[in-house]
């Protein structure tokens, strides 16, 4: 696990760190040959979306989400994005490379473990589909498990650190 993935989990919601941790190496393990997981995008600020969510609409470019400030799971730390790094130089985001040549393309080999832990798929969405995009589904709590949809998140209380209390 590089660096800069490491930084970006440290981010994340307190309840998902270990578990995102436990992903990544899953990943990185299946993929024996030249490629790694690295986390391009974790936490993000309602600040930082709404500069996204300007792009193609108020300031130039092609749109790159659909979410405004509150309405992105990153906004909670509860998503990442992700690429692939080749040789610990370049980065891929090419869902068909097979860089370990084991006959399932490495980016679907990743999608499979994020899956067996519990996170939806941008891939899966049935309108922008956002391949690099991983959300938690639920969050276990003691009054069971809390679907991590924005609305719920919105109106649920903050701690200190500005995370959502399950």
């Amino acid at each position: 696990m590089d660096k800069v993935t490491l930084e970006r989990i440290q981010k994340l919601h307190p309840m998902v760190r270990d578990e995102v941790k436990q992903i990544i190496q899953e990943c990185d393990e299946a993929l024996t040959g030249r490629a790694r997981i690295r986390i391009t995008q974790g936490l993000r600020s309602f600040e930082e979306q709404e500069k996204l969510y300007a792009i193609g609409r108020i300031t130039s470019g092609k749109k790159v989400t659909n979410a405004k400030a509150g309405q992105s799971i990153h906004n909670y730390g509860l998503a990442v994005d992700i690429c692939l790094m080749i040789d610990g130089k370049t980065a891929s985001w090419d869902t068909a490379k097979d860089w370990d040549n084991d006959k399932v393309a490495d980016w679907y080999e990743c999608v499979k473990i994020f899956a067996r832990h519990g996170w939806d798929w941008g891939g899966n969405w049935k309108t922008f589909k956002d391949l690099p995009h991983f959300e938690k589904k639920s969050i276990p709590s003691k009054k069971g498990p809390v679907k991590t949809s924005w609305r719920t998140l919105l109106k649920m209380p903050r701690d200190k650190q500005n995370y959502v209390v399950f």
